[in-house]
């Protein structure tokens, strides 16, 4: 088959059907979880600019896709960064579903109440590492202390969080570090990565993690390819450790 061929063989994302969403309306047994990754980059690897522009690097279509994913699931996680950097409002205003609960990480509790996720909408959890201030509320959202890690929280203890409050259809939206740390950690199911056909020759790389000194030390996976309107996804299954 040759390039073009192969190019036209990818099949649309509106014909995915349960192929690519099968796995989020699944039943989660309890005491388990699922949990889906998500990034959307440039074609040479970049989420945003190196001012923190992000909105939107893929298209219209991949964004109605990022909220049919916060339809399917249970609980939104995303990191300080993106909160600070976007301000979004993290609900499925473009897909007939529910909004999820909102799950912000921030350890160091540096985020301040004018962010539009703590002024109300759906419900919401700030999760903040033990041992920095606490408080039962900030605005909109419950506090929530969990256990550090090396970097961050610790990725088992969120999701054990998670799911004592029945929360086990999760999808970790972003950014780049917020998504490598679940993956680094063993705790995707699922990794969605989408490539809009845009270089931006520098910015904010997709997965911020420790470099290989050999390729064979890279890690490689299976997928899937969709076109999802000008962009394309790679839906990526994986091996879950934690």
């Amino acid at each position: 088959m040759d390039r073009m061929a192969e190019a036209a063989a990818i099949p649309a994302w509106d014909d995915a059907g349960d192929a690519l969403f099968a796995p989020l309306r699944a039943p989660v047994g309890m005491g388990c979880s699922f949990v889906l990754g998500r990034v959307a980059q440039s074609l040479d690897g970049f989420i945003a600019t190196r001012d923190g522009e992000s909105v939107w690097i893929s298209g219209p279509d991949d964004l109605r896709h990022t909220h049919r994913l916060r339809a399917l699931s249970d609980a939104i996680v995303v990191g300080a960064r993106t909160i600070r950097a976007d301000n979004p409002r993290l609900t499925t205003r473009l897909v007939a579903g529910p909004s999820p609960v909102r799950v912000i990480l921030d350890p160091e509790r540096r985020l301040t109440e004018d962010f539009r996720v703590f002024q109300g909408g759906p419900e919401t959890l700030l999760l903040h590492g033990k041992g920095s201030a606490s408080a039962g509320r900030m605005g909109h959202a419950h506090v929530l202390a969990v256990l550090r890690a090396a970097e961050g929280l610790d990725i088992a203890a969120i999701l054990g969080v998670l799911r004592e409050r029945g929360l086990r259809r999760i999808f970790v939206e972003g950014g780049g570090v917020t998504v490598s740390r679940f993956l680094a950690a063993g705790a995707l199911d699922r990794l969605h990565v989408t490539v809009a056909p845009l270089v931006m020759g520098g910015g904010v790389p997709a997965f911020p993690i420790p470099p290989v000194a050999r390729l064979e030390d890279g890690r490689r996976f299976a997928w899937t390819a969709h076109r999802i309107g000008a962009d394309v996804l790679f839906d990526i299954p994986l091996v879950r450790t934690v």
